[in-house]
């Protein structure tokens, strides 16, 4: 470069200096009245602001300039002097937006606002050219505190970019990181998550822990959702300059409080697993799962990998101990040995507390397809295939999770079989497994477990029930049939008709006799038994009734009595009223 043209470049970077002092020296508190009594230089009137930083961008031309061709010139020296003059003012102006700002900086109001659709590198790149014209306030569209939000969030951008370039990062950078790290911490320790380790979790009882574990399902929504994300948002628009700074302070604020939130489901997942557990342990696996994308995203700096990587473990861990819990579950089942059969063949409390276990099983479908996907099931003989539905048929069962309940229904009904065989009588027996396969049916029905396990599923055990009930009726009501001659209308002789309601009245009383603390708690199921006595009993007696009645009572030498008990209107009534008086005070259905 000439001679000349040296000359010519150093008189601009004079000017450059001058310029620069002047605006330096106006607002520095150590030595000016009005930087003094002036709040903040990023306020109000932004041109101000404007020059300032044009000032310093300047300043670090002409500093550029003596370091390449001048290094000696005491103009150098005094370059610098002015630029640590005026990193101080910029650390002090970057400290009071941060803190006088927090209501429109904190995570809620950045997570929700229009620019926080994931920020691309240059968001508010455009700021630093005309911040006015950038955002026009005036639109009624953009909340006051979005307007208010979007100001901060742009100065301090700007004063960020101007210390990085400037060289002064690090003190922009620990001001940064030191306040927002707090006020994460602080919003952590209000959402109630806290630093627990292995042995804390593990001597507190139950109740304890239920309470924590559904304080942490609303934090950890919360957290990720809103107070991670809107810390990417911040950092990635504050420090666009700077790949490694954004990623550094993100990582410094956010992963030690994500660290700890995640880990607290892992200390769960390894403590003692019993049945009941399952269903707040499924809860925080879903919880997991579904906020899985956002944590992949947000955290997705190398840097930050940790903390993906306990989200991760936490997850597996969980699903280990529900995979642990449905194989307890399974054996608690079979280990089931009460010898007791239930009064008047209602529903075995065992029914009642494996199917309200599926039922409630079935509504984390999608969770525990996922779990169970890892852990097929494994069993010593081959499943019946009548039990599950034909090969072709569109409801067959195939479905990993519909295979683990429909067994785990299975083994429950060979449990049930087993206590069938409690009961002396055999009707009863039947009518045992009648009552609690309908209740059976009418959990699936009524539950996720329909869409699970399927229709053909679902009819196919319908179908036993009614089995099951016709062979009840069949050996509990045999007498009553066998005493009604099988063409009531035929002509017979007048003994055998006496013979026949006598027959009839006997085995009529003492099949409603033996039944009078048998139960029914089902209305379908004991309207259907119901109807189909009456249709196999009354008809018939009715017909025989019409015929014999009068001929019967009146035969001579039979005096007085009378043969036919049971006119055919009372026999209807006194049918319906078979299973009333203990199904009022039976057990409701769960």
């Amino acid at each position: 470069m000439s001679p000349q043209r040296l000359t010519f470049i150093e008189s601009l970077m004079d000017e450059n200096i001058q310029t620069a002092e002047s605006l330096i020296s106006k607002w520095d508190s150590e030595t000016t009245a009005y930087a003094c009594s002036t709040s903040l230089l990023f306020s109000g009137n932004r041109q101000q602001a404007k020059e300032y930083l044009k000032a310093i961008k300047h300043l670090r031309s002409a500093m550029q300039y003596f370091v390449a061709y001048n290094p000696s010139s005491h103009k150098l020296v005094r370059s610098q002097t002015l630029m640590q003059t005026a990193m101080k003012r910029l650390e002090k102006e970057f400290y009071r937006l941060l803190k006088t700002n927090k209501e429109y900086l904190d995570s809620e109001s950045v997570s929700t606002h229009s620019y926080s659709s994931r920020p691309s590198r240059g968001s508010l790149s455009d700021m630093e050219d005309d911040l006015e014209d950038e955002f026009k306030f005036s639109d009624d569209k953009v909340s006051e505190v979005e307007r208010s939000s979007i100001a901060a969030l742009a100065d301090l951008k700007l004063i960020a970019d101007c210390m990085i370039a400037s060289g002064y990062g690090k003190e922009c950078v620990k001001i940064y990181k030191k306040i927002r790290k707090s006020i994460v911490d602080e919003a952590l320790y209000h959402l109630g998550v806290e630093k627990l380790s292995f042995s804390a979790v593990k001597k507190m009882d139950w109740d304890l822990l239920e309470i924590k574990m559904k304080k942490w399902l609303h934090a950890v929504k919360t957290a990720v959702k809103t107070l991670f994300y809107g810390e990417r948002i911040l950092s990635d628009l504050v420090f666009s300059a700077s790949d490694s700074i954004r990623e550094s302070c993100f990582t410094e604020i956010c992963k030690d409080g994500a660290l700890t939130l995640f880990a607290f489901p892992e200390n769960i997942a390894n403590c003692k697993k019993t049945p009941e557990k399952i269903f707040r342990t499924l809860d925080l696996y879903k919880a997991i799962a579904d906020l899985w994308a956002e944590t992949e995203s947000i955290f997705s700096f190398e840097s930050t990998s940790v903390v993906r990587s306990q989200a991760v473990n936490s997850l597996n861990k969980l699903g280990e101990a529900v995979h642990s819990m449905l194989v307890d579950f399974e054996a608690e089942i079979q280990k089931d040995n009460s010898k007791s059969g239930v009064p008047g063949g209602g529903i075995h409390p065992l029914t009642r507390y494996v199917m309200n276990y599926i039922a409630f099983l079935a509504d984390y479908s999608g969770s525990l397809s996922d779990i169970i996907a890892d852990w097929p099931l494994t069993v010593c003989t081959p499943l019946p295939e009548a039990y599950f539905g034909s090969p072709d048929s569109e409801d067959n069962i195939s479905s990993p999770i519909a295979v683990r309940l429909a067994w785990l229904i299975l083994v429950l009904f060979c449990k049930l079989d087993g206590k069938a065989e409690l009961y002396k009588d055999g009707s009863l027996s039947y009518l045992f497994l009648a009552n609690n396969l309908q209740y059976v049916v009418v959990k699936a029905r009524t539950s996720n477990l329909h869409f699970i396990l399927g229709e053909e599923w679902v009819v196919k055990q319908e179908a036993k029930v009614t089995q099951y009930a016709a062979k009840y009726e069949r050996l509990a009501w045999s007498k009553v049939f066998a005493s009604l001659p099988d063409n009531p209308t035929a002509q017979i002789p007048p003994e055998k008709v006496r013979n026949s309601f006598r027959q009839f009245n006997s085995s009529l009383e003492d099949a409603c006799n033996k039944q009078s603390s048998w139960i029914v708690p089902d209305e379908k199921l004991r309207d259907e038994i119901k109807t189909s006595l009456w249709r196999r009993i009354v008809p018939v007696y009715r017909a025989f009734y019409d015929k014999y009645e009068v001929s019967a009572s009146r035969e001579p030498g039979m005096g007085n009595e009378c043969f036919a008990r049971f006119a055919p209107d009372d026999l209807a009534n006194y049918l319906s009223n078979l299973f009333v008086t203990k199904i009022e005070i039976a057990e409701t259905q769960a």
